[in-house]
């Protein structure tokens, strides 16, 4: 399966982060070890939401739209 999801900071909630995966569990782990230089900063973080697809394409497809101003509005 792909997984988009999104996360928040613990420490700071105005820091999400979107992203794709095919394990979701370890994809955490990273951002929470401080191994992504773009969520590093601000570690811990909680997952606040995710979405599964069976095709890869359509998923990343759908990380791009939340990554757009429409998706950013969406996901608040």
């Amino acid at each position: 399966m792909y997984y988009v999801y999104q996360i928040q900071s613990i420490c700071n909630s105005d820091q999400k982060y979107t992203g794709f995966t095919t394990d979701l569990k370890s994809r955490l782990k990273t951002h929470n070890e401080g191994r992504c230089p773009h969520t590093s900063k601000f570690i811990p973080w909680k997952i606040i939401n995710y979405f599964c697809f069976s095709e890869e394409s359509k998923a990343k497809k759908f990380e791009l739209y939340l990554k757009s101003g429409s998706g950013r509005a969406f996901a608040l």
